[in-house]
């Protein structure tokens, strides 16, 4: 009777096992943090070494860090890091909005706002790609209609997680003071300044 339980428990648990699930790419949740820091007009190769080093610096501190990788762009930097399972999210956030206080001082003063962060998971990827060309229009124009408009179209469909606009290229305008003609002027460096950057958002034609 022993024998044929034995014989019985061994059939059923390899017909079970035969129909288990199994998954090549299974669903890991990887605890995972992105950080972003914006600073208009600033080249990628600025981003690269005036934000994105010395914040990387800062969180190179950060215990339980398994991968840490940025991505530089026109204005923008991203910076991803992943942590170990067995780290805490929730701690991990507060160690990350700790290292970006304490970089606050050795980054740009002229960053509009102070880097952001964000828990992200890296299953979800991105599953539509949409070009924007035009050969009539400028590229900041293109630029403006797809952040202003299309992405928050897109943004509003019920299971959309993040918008995201690559390739920027806005509108800009670079002053250049004659040091010269600044003793007999008017206008001093910080009145200039503070006047350019209150009629900066007015563009000819606008």
């Amino acid at each position: 009777m022993t024998v044929l339980v034995m014989a019985g428990i061994l059939i059923f648990g390899l017909a079970g096992y035969r129909l288990l699930p199994v998954s090549t790419l299974p669903n890991v949740d990887f605890p995972t943090i992105q950080v972003t820091a914006e600073l208009p007009g600033a080249s990628p190769e600025t981003m690269a070494s005036a934000v994105a080093t010395v914040l990387e610096k800062q969180f190179s501190t950060i215990a339980g860090i398994d991968e840490m990788s940025s991505v530089s762009g026109q204005g923008v930097t991203r910076i991803t890091i992943v942590f170990a399972l067995d780290r805490d999210i929730d701690a991990a956030a507060q160690d990350v909005n700790s290292a970006i206080a304490s970089a606050a001082r050795q980054l740009p003063a002229t960053m509009p706002a102070p880097p952001s962060f964000r828990k992200v998971n890296p299953a979800d990827f991105p599953v539509y790609y949409l070009a924007l060309t035009s050969q009539a229009l400028p590229l900041s124009t293109v630029n403006e209609y797809a952040e202003t408009y299309l992405a928050q179209r897109i943004s509003t469909i019920n299971g959309v997680a993040q918008v995201l606009v690559l390739g920027q290229q806005t509108y800009a305008v670079r002053v250049q003071v004659d040091p010269n003609a600044m003793p007999t002027s008017t206008c001093p460096p910080e009145r200039c300044t503070a006047r350019t950057a209150c009629s900066r958002c007015r563009r000819p034609g606008s």
